[in-house]
């Protein structure tokens, strides 16, 4: 199957002109809430590329496993990939074990 690309001879012929706005910002912008690191978020995504949507699923058990084990770095390593994948429950997850015996 051929693709064929026709773009605009010059920007006068456009049909559609960008229109300058003062409330506007000059740049794009990362709109995301909250900052995640690099290295979490590739560690996020591979994780999700082997568990598929199962991932924060999977995540949230090992954190619970980690924090019952009495690994904290390693519960809080899977908690922030649980957090990346899955907000809310992160939030749940962190509650019950943060309330069960340690």
């Amino acid at each position: 199957m051929t693709i064929r690309f026709a773009s605009a001879t010059a920007t006068s012929a456009a049909f559609v002109k960008p229109v300058a706005c003062a409330d506007l910002p000059a740049l794009a912008a990362n709109d995301n809430a909250a900052e995640t690191h690099d290295v979490l978020l590739r560690d996020a995504l591979k994780h999700f590329a082997r568990h598929g949507l199962r991932a924060a699923e999977v995540a949230r058990q090992n954190a619970e496993r980690a924090f019952f084990a009495g690994d904290r770095q390693s519960y809080r390593h899977w908690l922030e990939i649980c957090r990346a994948l899955d907000r809310r429950m992160a939030i749940a997850c962190h509650a019950r074990t943060e309330a069960g015996p340690r």
